[in-house]
């Protein structure tokens, strides 16, 4: 990222301010939402705001069409000093009234009468809000193609894998036998629970915000001489969100949180979602089980001190956004307590958890469509470890089979006996029931296919049908790009 040679100060001179590069944030640093999140793109975002502000207000007569085109085309981002704007943020607690005084002049320098248009009856917290909600619309669409590509890896894996075997696991302990295709199914149901929640947001949860001083839209109806407000305040209310793509609220929401804190909430929902892919990959990778590997190009997940590790990297990234969603979310839940009209803190603690949030999930979901996409599955490895247990991985079956003859009672204490042997001895489980003359003459009962009751993969149960239910429920339909 570059640098700007800004003091920390404001006062001319001094050390250069390094913009974040998300150096500490591996999740996120160099993903597409990097951008999409950053400063520039939140000062982007809210001159869009003031520009579509306009336009709204011109379609409806109360700006001159002429101040409109004015104000749009000076709205540009790179035409502002950013890091002096994030100083002088700190003089009214928001970076809106500095943003304002400087577009101002800007616009001044091209036309006077426009420059009297700019922010016209608005406030501060009707510009950030909205630019808030374009950023997070913009972020949400990288999100939501990524995980486009997840569904799609994770979909593959599950058809390829329907049938191949794979330990279930308990406690961390082997419990019953399943699929690895079963398995991915699981995950891409989940991811498909985080797509939905993002489209329900996306549809109908990202509105514009216009309000005014207090909620009221005084300031708007001021310079409107002669409307009648209910119908000038819906129609500016519906320009300006036609203007950006937005939604249009049924009221101002600058103390009634509900867009904010549902966003917050789908973005760390996602990121669990995805956390979930990321534990079982690690703790499948590990050295004794090697069940399954990361993608891993030259110089990917090196050690700097053991050069035959290649650590799983994407996976380690994507809990570590799992890990940190919950609490940020939180933060924004708790932001809900907006006292008045405007809140003194509250709303301005929103701020970096959101983006925050966005950047976890817009990082989460870029990594794991890697990770998926070039997932390495060990199907020997997968079976030879069902293995591991000496068949205890069956004693469930074992025991449905023996308790009609033994009784429950005996069976369960002569296979807890058996399976504690197997597991100090190594003896299979199999050869040690067979001492037992009440089981060996329960076993020999089941016909010549007993032998199979000991083997792993004919104990899956409905994996194989679940994975095909699974894989019948299809991605909804995109929401349709960012404008």
């Amino acid at each position: 990222m570059p640098t700007e040679p800004t003091p920390a100060d404001g006062a001319g001179t001094g050390p250069a301010v390094l913009l974040e590069a998300g150096l500490l944030a591996p999740v996120w640093a160099h993903t597409p939402v990097a951008a999409a999140v950053s400063d520039h793109a939140w000062l982007q975002a809210m001159l869009d705001a003031e520009a579509a502000l306009s336009r709204a207000q011109a379609r409806l007569g109360t700006v001159p069409e002429a101040a409109a085109r004015v104000i749009t085309c000076a709205a540009r981002a790179e035409n502002l000093d950013l890091v002096a704007l994030a100083g002088r943020a700190r003089e009214s607690a928001n970076p809106v009234v500095a943003l304002v005084a400087e577009f101002t002049a800007l616009v001044a320098a091209r036309d006077a009468d426009a420059a009297a248009c700019v922010h016209r009856g608005s406030t501060s917290q009707d510009i950030l809000d909205t630019a808030s909600v374009l950023v997070a619309r913009r972020a949400l669409t990288l999100v939501r193609g990524d995980l486009e590509r997840v569904e799609r890896a994770l979909a593959r894996l599950a058809a390829a894998h329907r049938d191949t075997l794979v330990a279930g696991r308990t406690l961390a302990l082997h419990a019953v036998p399943t699929t690895f295709g079963y398995k991915a199914a699981g995950w891409r149901h989940l991811v498909l629970d985080a797509v939905d929640a993002l489209d329900r947001v996306s549809a109908h949860g990202l509105p514009v915000s216009l309000g005014g001083a207090a909620g009221t839209l005084a300031g708007y109806l001021e310079h409107a001489p002669g409307a009648e407000p209910a119908a000038y305040v819906r129609d500016l209310t519906a320009a300006f969100a036609d203007e950006l793509g937005l939604c249009a609220p049924l009221l101002p929401w600058h103390v009634l949180r509900t867009p904010v804190v549902e966003l917050a909430q789908a973005a760390a929902f996602l990121c669990g979602a995805l956390g979930k892919i990321a534990v079982d990959v690690l703790s499948l990778t590990r050295t004794e089980v090697g069940e399954v590997h990361e993608p891993a190009p030259a110089g990917r997940g090196a050690s700097s001190a053991m050069p035959h590790k290649r650590n799983p990297v994407l996976a380690a990234a994507v809990r570590s956004a799992a890990l940190q969603a919950p609490q940020l979310a939180a933060t924004v839940l708790g932001c809900m307590l907006t006292e008045d009209e405007r809140s003194a803190g509250a709303w301005h603690a929103e701020w970096e958890p959101l983006r925050g949030l966005l950047r976890l999930a817009g990082g989460a979901a870029h990594q794991t469509a890697e990770l998926v996409e070039g997932l390495s599955v060990d199907p020997a490895r997968m079976r030879a470890n069902t293995a591991l247990t000496g068949g205890s991985i069956v004693s469930e079956r074992i025991a449905a089979v023996l308790a009609p003859h033994l009784g429950k009672t005996r069976t369960r204490k002569l296979l807890n006996e058996a399976a504690a042997r197997s597991a100090h001895s190594g003896e299979p489980l199999a050869d040690i029931l067979r001492q037992d003359a009440g089981a060996s003459a329960a076993l020999a009962d089941t016909g010549p296919g007993g032998g199979n009751l000991f083997a792993a993969h004919a104990y899956t149960g409905a994996a194989g049908p679940l994975t095909d239910r699974a894989l019948s429920r299809p991605l909804p339909p995109g929401t349709g790009p960012a404008r």
